[in-house]
């Protein structure tokens, strides 16, 4: 048993050595560069349904999925077998229907607006997990809109998640927190979106949040040039 542990640690780090080279994914004429940022891998090599049905649940159908990636532990923990913590993870996806053309000014800021229809108006409580205790589960709140300017939009969310079940029966089962940001923006001509998830028991770390959005959207554009 511990052998054959150590050969699926081995493994799992050579997945992770592969999983970490950018790709390209072919939009209309136009071939986008994608990469994740350090600590994070795509799950496309995977091929999982399970990994594929999660991934479809945080987008609209309308969207195409371009990148699924779990934190570097989580990876090694589903090659492995074992259960995942789920906390950090992200995906790109780019509207079906602008995939195929080269997106205008106006036709970005109309997807832009299809997408945060609906987000009402920034909440930004001083204390965060207390406002979000006393909300209902599921209910997602603008917390704050985190850049706008030509070309590109984003903004940072939350919400409570049903608790994590008790691991013994003499434990609590456990808060979990939801926050997450969205960001769309231009590259090459296409349109894309970007999110960052993070689940947490309390205290965010917001700026680990908004760092890692505004860092792989800066890479993205770079990989692009």
């Amino acid at each position: 048993m511990a052998a054959m542990r150590t050969v699926a640690a081995l493994l799992a780090c050579l997945a992770l050595e592969c999983a970490a080279a950018p790709f390209a994914v072919r939009l209309g004429a136009e071939k986008i560069v994608l990469d994740t940022p350090p600590g994070f891998s795509d799950t496309g090599d995977l091929a999982s349904p399970r990994l594929q049905d999660l991934a479809a649940t945080l987008t609209s159908a309308s969207n195409r999925i371009l990148l699924f990636a779990l934190a570097d532990a989580d990876y090694r923990r589903f090659t492995q077998g074992d259960r995942l913590e789920w906390s950090r993870y992200m995906i790109a996806v780019t509207p079906k229907g602008l995939e195929n053309v080269r997106v205008s000014s106006e036709q970005f800021a109309g997807f832009v607006s299809d997408s945060v229809r609906g987000l009402g108006n920034a909440v930004a409580p001083a204390d965060v997990i207390g406002f979000l205790q006393k909300e209902p589960e599921g209910k997602i709140h603008l917390l704050t809109e985190l850049k706008r300017e030509p070309g590109v939009v984003s903004v940072l969310q939350a919400t409570r998640l049903p608790p994590r079940p008790a691991e013994t029966f003499w434990q609590s089962p456990r808060p979990q927190y939801l926050f997450y940001t969205t960001t769309m923006f231009l590259v090459r001509g296409r349109a894309l979106q970007i999110s960052v998830y993070l689940v947490v028991e309390r205290d965010p770390d917001l700026d680990w949040l908004k760092h890692t959005t505004e860092r792989w959207r800066e890479e993205l554009v770079r990989l692009n040039r």
